[in-house]
């Protein structure tokens, strides 16, 4: 099963949100999950002490590589990419370089068809690779500021969401109501601004202790509730 996660305006959280159903998704399922990292920014989120942060480095393989690889890769060659990340969670990496697009429907096919729940973090506008993988998913997440730029971006996107990841702040008169309306997909979750997080994920120790409560209560209530909980 495949989960994109994906925004239109920056600063929306997409990664940290990403990031949190991974970790939640790896504690709930037996078999672990997978984060398949499309932006780059999962390393310095998770603090992965085996791929630098900063730009890719290129002695870090990873899905850049098997995109631009070709048809006659080895079949577990995508797993051979794998990161831990923590205990059951599997980091892929993005690589270095594009993203080429044209086996994108075929990396998205196999992490759709991978025992483990995966989640793939298709990042800010996603386009090409990120874009394929995003619309492919049968659980595509949009998330989004209650803010007027991040509606009228997410209007304007080219992908449909099956449903929308709302991160609350105080004093924002738009309504989860006023995102459904526009974006024409449900509101799956509510998550408040939680200076907490951002504190976790500066120190990256988002994946080293207990994620803070106001975002894993929001994402847990995801994981119960959606088509990919067991």
């Amino acid at each position: 099963m495949l989960i994109s996660c994906w925004s239109t305006a920056g600063g929306a959280g997409t990664t940290v949100v990403s990031s949190c159903l991974a970790l939640l998704l790896a504690a709930r399922h037996a078999s672990g999950a997978v984060l398949a990292d499309m932006s780059g920014d999962v390393p310095a989120v998770l603090g992965i002490p085996d791929v630098a942060p900063g730009p890719p480095d290129p002695s870090q393989p990873g899905l850049a590589e098997w995109l631009a690889a070709g048809d006659d890769v080895p079949a577990d060659a995508l797993a051979r990419l794998e990161v831990p990340a923590r205990s059951r969670l599997a980091f892929l990496p993005r690589g270095a370089g594009l993203l080429p697009t044209a086996r994108a429907e075929a990396l998205a096919a196999l992490l759709d068809h991978d025992p483990r729940p995966v989640v793939a973090d298709c990042g800010l506008r996603p386009i090409g690779a990120r874009a394929a993988v995003a619309d492919a998913a049968p659980t595509s997440l949009l998330v989004t500021r209650l803010c007027y730029v991040s509606l009228r971006r997410a209007l304007q996107a080219t992908l449909q969401p099956t449903g929308v990841v709302v991160v609350r702040e105080p004093g924002r008169a738009l309504t989860a109501r006023d995102v459904e309306r526009t974006v024409k997909a449900p509101v799956v979750a509510h998550v408040e601004h939680d200076p907490g997080v951002s504190r976790a994920v500066d120190a990256g120790l988002l994946a080293a202790r207990r994620m803070p409560r106001s975002i894993e209560a929001a994402l847990r209530n995801l994981v119960k509730a959606g088509p990919h909980a067991s």
